[in-house]
């Protein structure tokens, strides 16, 4: 097939697939309502205290506890991207993405039954982060191969914005969920709805015809430098230092935001105390991060095109930083306004890092086999969940982040410095 005039239906079908797709994988952005629920300092009770009423057979748990459901589920997430990426490659999205639904809606429906610590971190934290791995792996480069270099940002930013805005309905949904049916009630009803969602909307995405070129840049628009790489087998990719280099970045750059994510509700329950309307809805905080993170993957994934992606990921980065270190401030000054203003400049540079990563990498080596380049870049996100849990120790050692926001700050630089000097194999 030669080079098409226009980008056909079929492209921006499997964009609103894989968006939809997202908008179910990203519960994992809401945790921090049910670690609001689960934790023991929240309720004044030790850890182990059985819970009472609607959720009758749950225990409270510590920070640390709270927070390994979360942080499995993001590293098996990430593991599971380079087999989720490999399916891709070879079978085509639809499988990936289907599987990827029973295994989200499993996990989720065994977490609530079992009503247990245990419970969490195999059904949410193993099961869910494999049907997260695979159906990320599945949208993003199903989405990508329909489009040309000078739309790649924009486009990877619109799927993966699904993920980040998820929070945005999941995070009072599962606050009501879990007031009026309980955390079993909330993580059932939630697995069935997304399992379906999934399965129907993984019929939709599908990867262009052999022989397709997809429509290059308009003649009226501004020439930009060709960022495309040849094409590169995992094996070539990771004979290159820039792979590791990319890694790095993903985990210096992640980190930060993850750890914000794992504490958005608890966060704004500290910092208002003394304001009840806030208090009492500490979801509002999750819900206006994923806002501002699937905000940050279309804005940021639209001027990166322009401006290149380290220049983009430099600036987000330094921004960032400066909010994170003073968080321990903010809070400490009960100013819920100021709280918001420094969350969401890391909520936009979190989402900004998950639109560039896939985007620099299809740069870097080619859009061919993303799915299996970009799931093993993605081991990046994975690791950088070490942060958020380590703050968990922090908290239950020190009884505040304050150490926790310092570290990531610094984390985050290094990643700044390091995208001054990374380049495209080649260049």
């Amino acid at each position: 097939m030669g080079q098409s005039a226009a980008v056909p239906g079929r492209a921006w079908a499997a964009v609103a697939a894989g968006v939809a797709v997202n908008l179910c994988l990203g519960i994992l952005y809401a945790w921090s309502v049910w670690k609001d629920a689960l934790l023991a300092s929240k309720a004044k009770v030790e850890p182990d205290t059985p819970m009472a009423g609607v959720n009758d057979g749950w225990v409270y748990l510590s920070d640390a506890q709270a927070t390994w459901a979360y942080a499995v589920c993001g590293f098996t997430f990430a593991l599971f991207m380079v087999p989720g990426g490999r399916l891709q490659d070879r079978y085509g999205p639809r499988a990936g993405a289907t599987l990827a639904g029973v295994c989200l809606g499993a996990g989720c429906v065994l977490a609530g039954l079992l009503r247990s610590y245990l419970g969490l971190v195999f059904g949410f934290g193993v099961l869910g982060g494999v049907g997260m791995g695979l159906g990320y792996a599945a949208a993003t480069p199903a989405a990508v191969r329909w489009f040309g270099p000078h739309r790649r940002g924009l486009v990877v930013g619109l799927v993966v914005g699904g993920y980040g805005g998820a929070a945005v309905y999941i995070a009072p949904l599962a606050k009501y969920l879990i007031a009026e049916y309980g955390l079993t009630g909330s993580f059932v009803a939630l697995g069935l709805l997304f399992a379906a969602v999934i399965v129907v909307a993984a019929q939709f995405l599908r990867t262009p015809p052999p022989g397709y070129l997809p429509p290059p840049a308009p003649v009226s628009a501004k020439p930009r430098p060709v960022v495309t790489a040849p094409d590169r087998t995992a094996p070539e990719m990771l004979r290159t230092w820039q792979y590791y280099a990319l890694v790095a970045l993903f985990v210096g750059s992640a980190q930060a935001g993850l750890l914000v994510i794992a504490n958005a509700a608890p966060l704004l329950n500290k910092t208002a105390s003394g304001i009840e309307f806030f208090a009492a809805n500490a979801w509002l905080l999750a819900a206006y991060g994923g806002l501002l993170n699937a905000s940050g993957r279309v804005g940021t994934g639209s001027y990166s095109d322009a401006v290149g992606r380290t220049n983009a990921f430099a600036l987000n980065g330094l921004l960032a930083a400066v909010c994170l270190s003073a968080l321990p401030a903010v809070m400490g000054s009960a100013n819920v306004w100021l709280l918001f203003l420094a969350v969401g400049v890391v909520y936009w540079q979190y989402g900004g890092t998950l639109a560039l990563m896939p985007a620099l990498t299809a740069d870097y080596y080619g859009p061919k086999n993303l799915g299996l380049n970009y799931g093993l870049v993605f081991l990046g996100w994975g690791v950088a969940f070490f942060v958020p849990q380590l703050a968990g120790f922090i908290k239950d050692a020190t009884g505040s982040l304050d150490a926790a926001f310092y570290l990531s700050g610094g984390l985050l630089l290094g990643a700044v410095a390091l995208s001054r000097v990374v380049k495209r194999p080649g260049s």
